[in-house]
């Protein structure tokens, strides 16, 4: 680009740092990603959930080190109509090319849809929504009902996984839905670290396997399921262990329970809590297999995390999930809701482990992520959603 030629301007509205989460990481990710090319700005919130409606213990970043910490300007509040008025009057005063919402939950779609609403009458089809989800995992008819009121005023879609641009075939009409995919989250990899030594530190011994689960808990990420499964998971190999890492949004007593029905105690740790950004390395970096046993899903940002650690992962057949495995080359692909199917695919797993190259395939994998082509495509996108 010419130093002469003026930049299009490009106004991100979606949660950043402070907040933490995998949304967060996404707009950071992407707001790196377009500033060589575009003018972004990031109009973050200044109240993402209401504190009643949060599960976990805290909305907050706490880690010491913030990786992809994208200046943004914290403007937006949720639940306060009010708000929503004086944010669009914002965003029209910065007079942007492309005006793009983040948009991952029907908790939003109130003010999401006041918001785009406000702008519509001058910016028109400038108003692009990145559809992480469709509706929410747990969804229920309201979570529907909101999804179309805040998706009402796209001017067009931009879809991160297949599944969710069958699903817009519902409302899309004319607007068009372009096409990419999460980002390979290798910014984790910050030092060389000795995995015996981690090893020890948490409780296992060098010959133990490792097989993590990891990110908060909730009932359609399956940890119930591959609870159930692990008394056969582990008489495939003795060395195996299940290492599970995350915040629990569901009741833990019922996975503690399952673990005691099973007698697997000795088999399985839990660390129940927030995990930094410096603590990500510890976990991922002992792994030998990353299992993601999902009831539904879209994309994860757990397996493109793995990835960036050049991880193997068994994933389960739903939404949009398998998109991004290929089967017996960088992962295994099994049936959802079936121990047996996890039992199988960790097997599948075992017999590939001495033939297989998992890392090379990965790193071969990750060359074709479609988000290292983000900027090239919000190029057409600006170009093509203008008045």
């Amino acid at each position: 680009m010419s130093s002469s030629t003026k930049k299009r301007k490009i106004l991100i509205v979606g949660p950043a740092y402070p907040y933490r989460g995998g949304n967060s990481l996404f707009v950071s990710h992407l707001y790196f990603q377009l500033t060589d090319e575009f003018e972004v700005k990031i109009f973050n919130y200044k109240l993402l959930y209401p504190s009643i409606l949060f599960p976990g213990t805290t909305q907050y970043d706490k880690s010491e080190s913030i990786y992809k910490k994208a200046p943004n300007e914290r403007i937006v509040n949720s639940i306060n109509p009010l708000n929503w008025f004086i944010t669009a009057k914002k965003i029209l005063k910065e007079n942007p090319d492309l005006v793009v919402f983040d948009w991952w939950h029907p908790f939003f779609g109130l003010c999401h849809f006041v918001i785009s609403f406000l702008l519509k009458n001058k910016l028109r089809s400038k108003i692009l929504f990145i559809t992480e989800n469709f509706v929410s995992h747990e969804g229920h008819f309201i979570d529907k009902v909101l999804t179309r009121i805040g998706l009402n005023n796209a001017g067009g879609f931009l879809a991160l996984s297949g599944k969710v641009a069958d699903e817009l075939n519902e409302i899309k009409g004319a607007r068009k839905v372009y096409r990419s995919e999460l980002p390979v989250y290798d910014c984790y990899q910050t030092s060389e670290s000795s995995k015996d030594q981690i090893l020890n530190q948490i409780g296992f011994s060098k010959s133990d396997k490792i097989l993590l689960f990891f990110g908060y808990v909730r009932k359609y990420k399956g940890l119930d399921i591959l609870l159930n499964a692990a008394p056969e998971i582990f008489k495939l190999d003795s060395n195996f262990k299940l290492l599970v890492v995350g915040e629990f949004y569901d009741n833990p007593e019922g996975y503690f329970s399952l673990i005691t029905k099973h007698q697997i105690e000795s088999k399985v740790k839990i660390i129940n809590q927030f995990v930094s950004n410096e603590e990500v390395q510890t976990y991922y970096s002992i792994a030998d297999l990353v299992i993601l046993p999902y009831r539904s899903a879209t994309q994860s940002g757990i397996l493109n995390i793995a990835y960036g650690f050049g991880k193997p992962v068994l994933v389960t057949n739903v939404g949009g999930l398998s998109e991004f495995v290929e089967n017996e080359s960088t992962g295994i692909i099994v049936a959802p809701d079936s121990t047996k199917a996890l039992v199988e695919g960790v097997r599948k797993y075992l017999e590939l482990a001495d033939k297989t190259d998992f890392k090379n395939n990965i790193h071969n994998f990750i060359k074709k992520n479609s988000f290292q082509n983000i900027q090239v495509l919000f190029k057409q996108i600006v170009s093509e959603m203008q008045i």
